[in-house]
C-alpha cells in the first residue's frame, strides 16, 4: 500500500512537496519524486512485497513514469509471461505493470488481478486507473494544472476556493457517501471502480474498462456445481492474498466471513493472528463472546481490543480528519482504534471480509425487497398508490411501498438513508421525489441494457459500487492507511465476483436463507455453530456516546449558521435518535456538521 500523487502543468515546488507530505501515513517507508518542468510525479511507499530499495517508486522506464498503489496478486505469472520481452530488475509487482503496458497498451489493466490505483505517464499522456471494484481511491483536480492523489487532503491546498459540492451533499444524504464523480470539495473529483482516465493536451477523457454486468447470466444453473466453483474460487482468492514479506493479521467477528478467511488460511498452512472489538459497558453491541467461540472452533489465536467511551471520543476527531469528507459510518471510529492496536503489535497487512454480504445476499432486507417487488404485478393498485400519497410517513417502509405502487425504482442501495421525501421535509430547499435517481442513473442504465434481468443482481451490483466501494471500502482504506496498514479483501476478488454474477441468481435466494450459497460452500471447513449463528452487524454505541458527551449539540450549532435544515424537523430527528430512531440520519448530520465547521464556517 502506498500513495500516488502528481501534477501535470505549472506548479510551485514547496506547495507540491507540502501537499505530498500529507500522504506520508500511506507510505512512510520511502518518498520518491520525479521532477521536471511541468511535471511533479511522486510516490509514498509502504513496503509489503520486495521491501528492497530497488522497488522504490516512481519507476522510470524510457518515457514512462509509474506511481502505483496496491497489490497485483498475479504479478509472478505475468512476469513469467512477459520476461522474454522485458528485463526485470526487481521482485516487485510494479515493474510488471510497465511491462504489461508495453505489451498491451491501456488494455494491460484487464490482465491485472488485485487492487490498485495506478498513475502512468507515457511521454505527454497521463493515465489513471482505479481497480475494478473500487478498493483503492483515486482523486483528481483540474484547474490551472491537473493534479491527482490517493486522498483528498493532498488536493485541497490547490483549490482556488473551498466550496461545497451540492451533488456531493445530496448524494451523501441519500446514500451515506458522495457518489462518483463527486466529492464534498467542489472541483475535486473521484474515479469510480472499473474506470480509467486519460489526460492529454489539457483534455480529460474517462472510460469504463470493466463491468460485472458483462458476465453472461445463468451460465451455472446446477447448485452442486455452483457450490463447488465458489469453494474453488474463494480458496484461490484467499490463498493469493496470503503472500506477503511482512507480518499479516486478520479481523475476526462472530460472523461467517472472517471465519471463512481464517479457515481457508489454515487450510493453506497459515495461522493468522486475529483481532476482535468489544465495548466497555455495552455488551449488547459486543461480538467478543461469539468471536471467542469462533477462535476456539477455528484454532486461531485471537486478541480482544476493548473500547471505552473516552477512547471513542478521543479518537472521534482524528478519525473524521482521516476521512477528509463526510462519510456516514459510525463504525469508522472503532475500526480506527482497532487498526491502531494492530499497528502497535507490528502488523502491516490485515485480511477483512468486506463484500461477502453484497455478493451472497447476506442482508435480510434483500429478501424483503424481493417480496415487495412482487407487489408491482398487482393489476388494481391505483387506489393503493393514492392511499400512500395521501398518508405520508417519515418511515422508509412507507416509501418502499409507495415506490412499488408508483412504478419507480424500489431498491436504491442497502445504504439508502434520507429518502428524497425525507430530504424535502428536512431541508430548507425543495427536493423533488426521485431526484436522487440521477446519482444511480448510469448504474441502472447499464443494468437495464445488460443481459441480466433478475433484480437481485441489481441489488448486488449497485451495492458493490456504492454501499461497498464508496462507503465501506472508503472507511476501510482511510482508517487502515492512517496507521500504515494494508487491508486485503478476498471476497472482492473480481474473478470471484464475476463467478457469482454468472450463477443463476435464484440459487442465492430461493430457499430464503441469507448467504445460502456461501454457507453451503463453507460446510466442509467451518463449524455449523458459526454457519447457523444469527448475523450481527458491526454495531457500536455511537449515539449513546454522542448524546452523553453532548457533542450532538454541534448539529444545531452549525445549522444555526448554515440554515441547511429546518430547525423543527432537525429537533425531531435528534429527539427520535435518543430513543433509537433515525440514528443513522443523525450520525450523518453530525459528521456533516464537523466538516462544515472545519472547512466553511
Amino acid at each position: 500500500m502506498c500513495a500516488v500523487f502528481g501534477i501535470i502543468g505549472e506548479y510551485e515546488e514547496n506547495l507540491a512537496k507540502k501537499a505530498l507530505s500529507t500522504l506520508t501515513h500511506r507510505g512512510p517507508d520511502f518518498c520518491g519524486v520525479e521532477q521536471r518542468k511541468n511535471i511533479f510525479f511522486a510516490h509514498q511507499r509502504l513496503s509489503i512485497m520486495d521491501t528492497s530499495s530497488a522497488s522504490n517508486q516512481p519507476i522510470k522506464h524510457e518515457k514512462i513514469l509509474l506511481s502505483f498503489n496496491g497489490e497485483i496478486y498475479n504479478f509472478k505469472e505475468l512476469k513469467q509471461e512477459l520476461s522474454s520481452e522485458f528485463t526485470f530488475k526487481t521482485q516487485s509487482d510494479s515493474e510488471v505493470i510497465i511491462a504489461a503496458y508495453l505489451r498491451w497498451g491501456v488494455e494491460f489493466v484487464n490482465h491485472l488481478r488485485g487492487m490498485f490505483a495506478i498513475a502512468l505517464l507515457d511521454d505527454e499522456t497521463l493515465y489513471l486507473f482505479r481497480d475494478r471494484l473500487g478498493k483503492k481511491p483515486l482523486f483528481y483536480l483540474h484547474e490551472k494544472a491537473f493534479i491527482f492523489a490517493s486522498e483528498i487532503k493532498a488536493l485541497v491546498p490547490f483549490l482556488h476556493k473551498t466550496e461545497m459540492d451540492e451533488d456531493a451533499l445530496l448524494g451523501y444524504l441519500s446514500f451515506l457517501a458522495p457518489t462518483p464523480p463527486f466529492t464534498f470539495f467542489k472541483n475535486i473529483k473521484k474515479l469510480s471502480g472499473g474506470e480509467y482516465l486519460s489526460f492529454k493536451n489539457g483534455q480529460i477523457e474517462i472510460k469504463r474498462y470493466f463491468d460485472l454486468l458483462d458476465v453472461t447470466p445463468n451460465l451455472i444453473t446446477d447448485r452442486d456445481e455452483a457450490v463447488f466453483l465458489v469453494q474453488k474460487m474463494l480458496q484461490e482468492s484467499i490463498n493469493i492474498r496470503l503472500n506477503s514479506d511482512v507480518p499479516m493479521a486478520s479481523l475476526l467477528s462472530g460472523g461467517i466471513d472472517s471465519a471463512a478467511i481464517n479457515a481457508y488460511a489454515i487450510k493453506n498452512g497459515v495461522n493468522l493472528q486475529t483481532y476482535t472489538l468489544g465495548y466497555k459497558n455495552f455488551t449488547k453491541y459486543d461480538e467478543r463472546q461469539n468471536a471467542r467461540e469462533s477462535a476456539e472452533l477455528l484454532g486461531v489465536k485471537n486478541k480482544e481490543i476493548e473500547i471505552s467511551q473516552s477512547d471513542y471520543l478521543d479518537a472521534l476527531d482524528k478519525t473524521l480528519d482521516t476521512l477528509d469528507e463526510p462519510l456516514n459510518d459510525p463504525a469508522a471510529v472503532p475500526l480506527y482504534l482497532l487498526f491502531e492496536a494492530i499497528k502497535k503489535d507490528g502488523y502491516k497487512v490485515v485480511l477483512s471480509g468486506e463484500g461477502s454480504d453484497e455478493l451472497f445476499l447476506g442482508y435480510r432486507q434483500y429478501f424483503e425487497f424481493l417480496d415487495i417487488e412482487s407487489l408491482s404485478k398487482l393489476k388494481n393498485k391505483n387506489w393503493l398508490s393514492g392511499y400512500f400519497h395521501s398518508n405520508f410517513s417519515m418511515n422508509r417502509e412507507w416509501e418502499r411501498y409507495k415506490r412499488v405502487f408508483d412504478n419507480t425504482l424500489l431498491f436504491r442501495t442497502t445504504g439508502e438513508n434520507f429518502t428524497d421525501l425525507q430530504k424535502n421535509v428536512s431541508m430548507r430547499r425543495n427536493v423533488r421525489d426521485n431526484e436522487s435517481l440521477k446519482y444511480l442513473k448510469s448504474y441502472r442504465d447499464r443494468f437495464e441494457n445488460s443481459a441480466h434481468t433478475d433484480e437481485s443482481i441489481w441489488y448486488s451490483y449497485i451495492d458493490l459500487h456504492l454501499f461497498q466501494a464508496e462507503h465501506f471500502l472508503t472507511k476501510l482504506d482511510r482508517v487502515s492507511m492512517a496507521h500504515s496498514i494494508e487491508s486485503r479483501t478476498p471476497f472482492l476478488d473480481h474473478k470471484l465476483a464475476s463467478l457469482v454474477f454468472s450463477i443463476d441468481p435464484k440459487l442465492r435466494y430461493e430457499d430464503g436463507v441469507t448467504k445460502s450459497l456461501l454457507k453451503s460452500a463453507l460446510k466442509p471447513l467451518v463449524d455449523e455453530k458459526i454457519l447457523l449463528r444469527r448475523k450481527k452487524g458491526f454495531s457500536n454505541p455511537f449515539m449513546e456516546y454522542l448524546i452523553e458527551s453532548k457533542k450532538i449539540a454541534l448539529i444545531k450549532e452549525v445549522n444555526d449558521k448554515t440554515g441547511i435544515f429546518k430547525k423543527d424537523v432537525l429537533d425531531e430527528h435528534i429527539q427520535k435518535a435518543a430513543s433509537g430512531g433515525f440514528k443513522q440520519h443523525v450520525w450523518g448530520l453530525y459528521v456533516l456538521s464537523v466538516w462544515l465547521k472545519k472547512y466553511l464556517l
